[in-house]
């Protein structure tokens, strides 16, 4: 069972989260002027990285609040959580 570590609540058990997938996705400001292709882009492909990746957490049976968790998807090792917004420590946008 892995164990995250809510930045408001502090670890908890897996069962209590969903993941919502990769972090960091910027909307696109203008979604009516992209074509079906640039639109199909932002809504499908990620990167689904073997190893480090970024990704965004829902604590959905706790204080329900989003976070995003710096985990590596081989090793499902937590490196670091972060509130959003932030980027991993050592990180810039």
């Amino acid at each position: 069972m892995l164990l995250i570590p809510c930045p408001w609540c502090g670890e908890r058990d897996e069962s209590e989260f969903t993941c919502a997938g990769e972090a960091h996705i910027a909307r696109p400001l203008d979604p009516d002027s992209l074509t079906d292709d640039e639109w199909g882009d932002y809504l499908f492909h990620r990167t689904n990285t073997k190893g480090w990746h970024r990704e965004q957490w829902h604590h959905t049976a706790g204080c329900r609040r989003f976070f995003n968790v710096l985990r590596n998807t081989v090793t499902y090792e937590i490196k670091q959580v972060y509130k959003i917004g932030e980027f991993p420590q050592g990180e810039e946008q």
